[in-house]
């Protein structure tokens, strides 16, 4: 089952359950996956991956717009936001933790002989393509630049 069809039979779920804020979230979500196989000129079958780049994106979003919410003063708003982002969250691959991300940051700078800052295209190609979508990117950057800094 891919992750479009489980987003809409929990959809499904959530309609029967009356559960609101997980119908809502649900349907954003597919939205803006069907959104994205019609962006471009052509309509294109998106693969799994491109699939989860999307769902990982709405994460971010959300996650983002809680913090706006929260600065500006509206917990309220902050909390539905996070409360989205958890929501959607459950459909992505499980995060990489802190020290699986060293191990696989010291591996790619290993691997690739990289030793200066110059390097680091190359090391974060390498780690992005490796933590295939477990990994936030700004903090694989922040460690890849540590590493080759130190």
């Amino acid at each position: 089952m891919t992750t479009l069809d489980r987003l809409t039979a929990d959809l499904t779920t959530s309609l029967k359950a009356r559960d609101t804020l997980r119908t809502s979230t649900l349907r954003q979500v597919i939205g803006a996956v069907r959104h994205e196989a019609k962006a471009g000129a052509v309509e294109r079958e998106l693969t799994e991956d491109d699939v989860l780049k999307v769902l990982a994106r709405e994460v971010k979003k959300r996650r983002e717009s809680a913090q706006i919410y929260t600065d500006a003063g509206a917990p309220e708003r902050a909390a539905t936001e996070a409360a989205e982002a958890d929501v959607i969250d459950e459909y992505l691959p499980t995060r990489l933790t802190d020290e699986e991300l060293a191990a696989l940051v010291d591996a790619v700078v290993a691997d690739t002989g990289a030793s200066t800052l110059k390097d680091m295209g190359a090391v974060m190609k390498e780690a992005t393509a490796r933590a295939q979508g477990r990994a936030d990117g700004k903090a694989l950057s922040a460690l890849v630049r540590a590493r080759l800094t130190a």
